[in-house]
């Protein structure tokens, strides 16, 4: 009896296979766009997030975020864990980037980012802030591994906050990273113009989160409507929408689709394309690629360490991608490389791969 139910239901999956492959040839439509050659100059991804537990490097993390369930998840992303730091330190992290990024035939370095805290009356609310990683500690990593670039963060309503731009850029920061909806910044407040203006002056790009944010405890999603990086767009500041505003909606209309009116509006208004092939955000990225003109305001990202997880796999696309394709992606080991490969296959123009190193890292 067991043999026969047995059978009866490999019979069934047989025919799932059968018929489910069947569909997938009635609707299979390749990439959005031609796959195109990698440009010949270097590739940089301007989006790596770092942690770091030890308040001897000033970094702490709320016992809000410590104690839930995300945080180890995070940690194990980066391919560590909570214990071996507190065992070998911080800098565990970088070192295994610095070696991933030294294997990468296709990527040669990335940006790590910053985080600054909540501010209340000028100074670091340390109770409101979720993960505090001081610019301090994150220049250190970037001057002692090659293949890593110094991202800052300041909150801009710091009492010194000009003064820590000007520092800053001192200590190499290529750009200034904000997640409005953590650190309680709101874009389009005019009291941050002379921060603003600031950034424009020391040529500083912004990369701000854009869209909905769902990684910690708690956000003002308010504060990541892509209408309010109008204020410093208009101001001249080159400003980069992470993740292309692709989570979330205000007024009834998907973040994605309020961004893209005013990139066309202005040229200085980029977004990166980091997290677009997670399995929740299908479906953006050929969205992008069917805008006209778009491309030449995209960079290239990943992310990291949320691309290199479980959300991220070549067999999520068997619409785009031949078999063959997805089976030779997911073999692929250097994670850099697979991330490039994919975003190769699914159409992505070889001007994005090169735009940061070009914006970022060659900028005067």
């Amino acid at each position: 009896m067991f043999v026969r139910k047995l059978w009866r239901l490999v019979k069934w999956l047989m025919v799932l296979a059968i018929m489910l492959a069947g569909l997938r040839l009635l609707i299979f439509s390749g990439p959005v766009r031609e796959p195109e050659a990698l440009p010949d100059s270097p590739i940089l991804d301007m989006h790596c997030h770092i942690a770091c537990l030890s308040e001897d490097n000033g970094c702490f993390v709320s016992d809000s975020l410590r104690n839930n369930y995300r945080f180890p998840i995070y940690i194990r992303a980066m391919g560590t864990s909570i214990e071996e730091l507190q065992e070998d330190g911080d800098q565990v992290i970088a070192d295994r980037l610095e070696a991933q990024l030294a294997d990468s035939e296709h990527v040669s370095a990335a940006v790590l980012l910053a985080l600054d805290g909540v501010v209340d009356n000028g100074e670091l609310d340390r109770d409101a802030t979720m993960l505090y990683v001081p610019n301090a500690y994150v220049a250190e990593q970037a001057r002692t591994h090659p293949h890593l670039y110094f991202g800052a963060s300041i909150n801009p309503y710091r009492d010194d906050a000009l003064q820590r731009l000007e520092r800053v850029k001192r200590d190499g920061a290529v750009l200034v990273k904000w997640i409005p909806s953590i650190m309680n910044i709101d874009p389009a407040d005019e009291a941050l113009i002379p921060f603003y203006e600031k950034m424009k002056a020391l040529n500083l790009p912004l990369l701000t989160h854009a869209g909905d944010e769902h990684s910690f405890t708690a956000a003002r999603n308010e504060f990541a409507d892509p209408r309010r990086l109008e204020l410093p767009a208009r101001l001249g500041v080159k400003v980069i929408a992470a993740h292309i505003a692709t989570t979330g909606e205000n007024d009834g209309v998907s973040n994605f689709e309020l961004l893209l009116p005013l990139m066309q509006q202005y040229p200085n208004l980029y977004a990166d394309i980091s997290s677009l092939t997670q399995i929740n955000k299908l479906g953006y990225l050929n969205r992008a690629l069917q805008v006209e003109g778009l491309e030449a305001q995209l960079i290239y990202g990943t992310d990291w360490p949320l691309q290199f997880s479980p959300l991220v796999s070549p067999w999520y696309f068997p619409l785009n991608l031949t078999v063959k394709q997805m089976w030779q992606l997911s073999n692929v080991e250097n994670q850099w490389d697979r991330d490039v490969l994919l975003k190769q296959a699914l159409g992505v123009p070889g001007e994005v791969f090169g735009r940061s190193w070009a914006m970022l890292v060659g900028m005067p």
